[in-house]
């Protein structure tokens, strides 16, 4: 590990101030990603500003209905609350599926948004990585690539977001809200905040150096049914080969409400908005379920390792579709 100097923020706009200060500072809370990767040699911040003890660790019910979660809200605290539970159980179901219960008892909530992938190839510094070192190539590409993207890569990149919890928040319509270092505030779609790789993959969310996130909000709870639903290779501790965020409402014979984010196939949570369009309004029938799942996977492209996911994904959005709508029959 490199050598680092250390503080610890006394209040929000410290934090961003001596962030903002240092090209190469870097904000810690939990640490549960970024230690390991300072091990490994592949983050080398040279100042880490400690901001786990600032009062960033509340749930508090917003005058619209929703709720507003703090960036420092611990991720087993966050699947425990009852008004999480009662209200957005996709978002508990996300959390409780995402890692083990140590690790959810470190992780805040805003690392969780900001971690970074797990490809191997990223975590080997002896091997080609443009989003670790740009310019280097993609080893993943003629590699190993069972777990990489089917949607959203490019040339450049093929790695996957490892986060649970953020696809559960995109299906939810989560905002993130910021502090800039000039003072200013600002609110997001949490599916605006990360980048696609396009040519510059070592670019991965919208946020400037400095900023931070101070909160998660979430709307009212949806009308309708909520699931998630993780596949993957071992039943606890393991990254999602496919998941799937729904959010269903079938009344008076016609689908009233849709949203659809898959995750485990994309180097960010992906939105399927083309499914939901094909659902919206109409009634629910296998054959409908069917095209709504060949949508959602509409130009996915495989790498020879992952191409299982593509028939992988439209299976598993088919059968909750399925499941979901029958439910509320």
């Amino acid at each position: 590990m490199m050598p680092f100097s250390y503080a610890r923020a006394s209040d929000v706009q410290q934090a961003v101030s001596l962030m903002a200060a240092q090209p190469r500072a870097r904000f810690i809370a939990g640490g549960t990603n970024l230690i390991d990767l300072m091990k490994l040699g592949i983050e080398r911040p040279s100042h880490l500003i400690d901001i786990s003890r600032l009062p960033l660790a509340m749930i508090e019910d917003s005058a619209e209905g929703g709720l507003r979660i703090g960036a420092q809200v611990r991720n087993s605290d966050l699947a425990a609350d009852r008004r999480v539970r009662e209200r957005y159980p996709l978002l508990s179901q996300a959390l409780l599926a995402g890692a083990s219960g140590q690790i959810r008892n470190k992780a805040s909530t805003a690392g969780n948004l900001l971690q970074r992938t797990r490809c191997p190839y990223f975590y080997d510094p002896g091997m080609a990585c443009n989003k670790r070192e740009p310019g280097s190539g993609c080893s993943a590409l003629q590699g190993h690539n069972r777990m990489h993207a089917i949607l959203g890569a490019s040339e450049s990149c093929i790695a996957v977001h490892p986060s649970d919890m953020a696809v559960a928040m995109v299906a939810l319509e989560a905002r993130v809200e910021t502090l800039l270092p000039d003072g200013k505030r600002r609110s997001l779609a949490l599916d605006e905040l990360y980048r696609l790789p396009g040519t510059t993959p070592e670019l991965e969310t919208r946020l400037a150096h400095g900023e931070m996130i101070e909160a998660i909000t979430l709307p009212p709870p949806p009308p309708g049914r909520q699931l998630y639903r993780k596949v993957r290779d071992r039943a606890s501790y393991a990254f999602a080969l496919v998941a799937v965020a729904l959010v269903l409402e079938v009344r008076a014979g016609q689908v009233r409400t849709v949203r659809v984010a898959l995750g485990g196939v994309a180097p960010k949570p992906w939105r399927a908005t083309t499914t939901e369009q094909v659902l919206l309004g109409q009634p629910p029938a296998q054959a409908l379920y069917e095209q709504a799942a060949d949508a959602a996977l509409a130009g996915a492209r495989g790498q020879g390792g992952n191409d299982f996911k593509i028939p992988l994904a439209k299976q598993t959005l088919y059968q909750m579709l399925a499941q979901t709508a029958q439910e509320q029959a």
